[in-house]
């Protein structure tokens, strides 16, 4: 059985998706807070259990007679989410899940990110408990730019602080793609994988794809950290999010954000989707 935490996150319901692709609906389970949002998935076959990051017990007991399990990393940022991963862990352990594969971060050993040192954290605690794991080290979506379309084309630019640093970022689906191979194939057990897109871009291009395809000029404006950091207050976005956006962009400046990697392209057995088309499909 194959056990998907955080199922009806972005990533969780994709990852599923690719799996329904390989394997039957009946070794599929889908690890979720709540059965209700996860109806779309039941009635595909899939089995749904309560599970927690918070919830040691809880975990343990959705864990049982599990063979894999993917470990989607916490999307709760104002939360302790190394402990909410070693929950997870410590549950599987005791559950004798046999292989876990983590949603890691790109780079994660060398990432000067903020948003790595929950990850660095997570991957040495993972090490340490003796379950195999796979680390799935996860570049930016692209989806993380073209989520904000509608808000480049009202205000007609795009802004930002990672001046013209490469962001080796891929499709939402090519990493779904990805964790599905790893969980439903052979040999994976205790690797590392950095996976990244093909093509990496910079803001600057992106914008003029953006610009082409829309038939606008949308240019991208970069900014100094802080004023950066003020725009997305402004915006209205939560103050730990705005810290970890502006810090992003600071680091995809030094190339925090870029890889030569081609491990992505190589488990999904294509080349990963391109910004052109992740954009076209977004408009």
């Amino acid at each position: 059985m194959i056990f998907i935490a955080a199922a009806t996150s972005q990533l969780g319901n994709l990852v599923i998706q690719s799996l329904l692709e390989k394997i039957p609906a009946s070794q599929i389970i889908a690890g979720v807070r709540d059965t209700n949002k996860a109806q779309n998935l039941s009635a595909k076959g899939v089995t749904l259990r309560i599970a927690d990051y918070n919830d040691p017990d809880g975990l343990e007991r959705a864990l049982l007679g599990v063979d894999k399990l993917l470990l989607i990393s916490s999307g709760d940022i104002a939360a302790s989410r190394q402990q909410q991963h070693a929950n997870v862990i410590d549950a599987a352990k005791k559950a004798g899940v046999g292989l876990i594969a983590y949603t890691s971060i790109l780079n994660a050993d060398t990432s000067e990110l903020l948003l790595a040192k929950d990850h660095q954290e997570t991957e040495k605690y993972l090490k340490a408990s003796g379950v195999p794991y796979v680390f799935l080290r996860d570049g930016w979506y692209i989806e993380n730019y073209t989520g904000s379309i509608p808000v480049a084309l009202q205000h007609g630019a795009i802004i930002g602080a990672s001046g013209d640093g490469k962001i080796s970022a891929a499709a939402r689906k090519d990493y779904a793609e990805a964790a599905a191979v790893v969980l439903t194939s052979d040999g994976h057990e205790n690797k590392i994988y950095e996976l990244a897109g093909d093509n990496a871009f910079t803001l600057n291009e992106y914008a003029d794809e953006l610009s082409k395809q829309v038939g606008k000029t949308i240019p991208y404006v970069n900014l100094p950290k802080d004023e950066y950091a003020a725009a997305l207050v402004g915006a209205g976005l939560p103050e730990a999010l705005v810290n970890i956006l502006a810090d992003s962009d600071i680091g995809a400046s030094k190339g925090q954000l870029y890889s030569k990697s081609k491990d992505l392209g190589g488990l999904i057995g294509r080349p990963t989707t391109t910004l052109k088309d992740v954009i076209a499909s977004s408009i």
